[in-house]
């Protein structure tokens, strides 16, 4: 059994979002990531298909969690 080195492994996208709105709610996630999808009428569903798009900003929510997890 090979366990991954990846932190973020078996961790969906949409459960790290959904903990971040949870901890931060969508003003505190938009104050530290300067997405649209953040402040103009977020949810989970748009945010979700906007990052899955985007590389560069899923990455920012990805650190974010990972930060905030340590």
């Amino acid at each position: 059994m090979t366990t991954s080195k990846d932190p973020l492994h078996g961790i969906t996208l949409q459960a790290i979002l959904t903990e971040l709105v949870e901890q931060l709610g969508w003003d505190g996630l938009a104050q530290r990531i300067d997405i649209r999808c953040f402040k103009s009428d977020p949810s989970i569903k748009s945010s979700l298909t906007f990052l899955r798009k985007t590389p560069w900003a899923r990455e920012k929510v990805e650190a974010l969690y990972l930060k905030r997890k340590r």
